[in-house]
């Protein structure tokens, strides 16, 4: 069976038929930047744009940088706060042509995936996926079972929201080499989520996740283990298909 699924980025909008047997992608992904202002309406457009660019008529599964309760938007770091309080599932729907629409929360979505088609798969205990990228996201499983919206990327580090130090934004934003941002940026903050939810596993997401022999090794004195994304930067695009399958 295979679903559409479309990731919502602060930079990027990206989307693809997925494969819901195998957890791939069927076709290879199409991708627009996010407008700016990212608002409901140009990221509607966006979103549109992408499905409508594979001639997709089924189900779509859209991902959202923030808590989404429902399908209603409760937060928006990374887009405009005109986003809080919106039905995105009925907007995008309309602006789909009626199209069923499911939509969660992006790391969850990343997560999801991961935990059955990748890196987590088979794991118990307590796993932590970060995705790393405009802002860091976080998904929470106990046992297999997510605990939504963690939003974790926004714990206080230091006097900051933590994405504003560890994402890889903020690397690139203030020029930062790997060692630096991977010793004194990214394992703090590790050490700190480890600290509040002592995880076995780790599994770092986002786009860095394909460089992640140029930082994971140096990273140190973290009991839980650290590993990359199996999917990469496509678990998003997969979590989002899956939930709109079994939505």
């Amino acid at each position: 069976m295979n679903v559409f699924g479309v990731d919502i980025g602060g930079s990027g909008i990206k989307g693809a038929p997925v494969d819901l047997e195998r957890g791939a992608l069927t076709e290879e992904r199409h991708k627009v930047l996010t407008p700016q202002p990212a608002t409901p309406d140009g990221v509607a457009g966006c979103v549109v744009e992408v499905v409508e660019r594979f001639g997709w008529t089924g189900p779509v599964g859209v991902t959202f940088p923030g808590v989404v309760t429902g399908s209603t938007i409760r937060t928006a770091a990374n887009v405009d706060k005109s986003w809080i309080g919106v039905d995105a599932g009925t907007l995008l729907s309309e602006r789909l042509g009626g199209l069923p629409v499911t939509v969660l929360n992006d790391a969850d979505a990343a997560g999801i995936a991961e935990m059955t088609f990748g890196a987590g798969r088979g794991r118990r205990g307590t796993v932590i996926l970060l995705t790393l990228g405009t802002g860091i996201g976080s998904a929470l499983f106990v046992d297999g079972r997510l605990v939504p919206n963690t939003e974790l990327g926004h714990l206080e580090l230091k006097g900051h929201d933590a994405e504003t130090r560890a994402s890889t934004k903020a690397k690139e934003d203030e020029d930062l080499t790997w060692e630096h941002w991977a010793t004194r940026r990214l394992r703090k903050y590790l050490a700190h989520v480890e600290m509040l939810f002592s995880p076995e596993l780790f599994i770092i997401g986002g786009g860095v996740s394909r460089k992640a022999d140029k930082f994971l090794p140096l990273i140190e004195d973290i009991r839980a283990e650290i590993v990359p994304a199996e999917l990469q930067n496509n678990a998003g695009i997969v979590g989002a298909g899956m939930a709109a399958g079994t939505g």
